[in-house]
């Protein structure tokens, strides 16, 4: 993966492609987040998703279990902020 990484071109983005003030404000507050907080909410709605499951609530159940890719995509998106920042370079 690092190879990739290395090989594509690194360009800065243009005018146009800068992220607005919105996206910027929001990667700077979830920045402060730890990266595993997203993987405890998603295993968290997995857990909660049983636990409606259980009781028989199963459409409040599957309401909570498709949290669980959102908060992973979210994750991720973090991740790749923290580790690239939110320009990409």
């Amino acid at each position: 993966m690092q190879d990739i990484m290395e090989r594509e071109a690194k360009t800065a983005p243009t005018l146009d492609q800068r992220e607005g003030p919105i996206a910027r404000t929001i990667e700077q507050q979830t920045a402060k987040l730890p990266s595993d907080t997203f993987l405890w909410a998603a295993l968290g709605s997995i857990g909660a998703s049983l636990a409606l499951m259980l009781l028989g609530q199963e459409k409040k159940g599957h309401f909570v279990a498709q949290w669980v890719p959102t908060f992973l995509i979210l994750g991720v998106y973090n991740k790749m902020v923290k580790l690239h920042g939110s320009e990409g370079g």
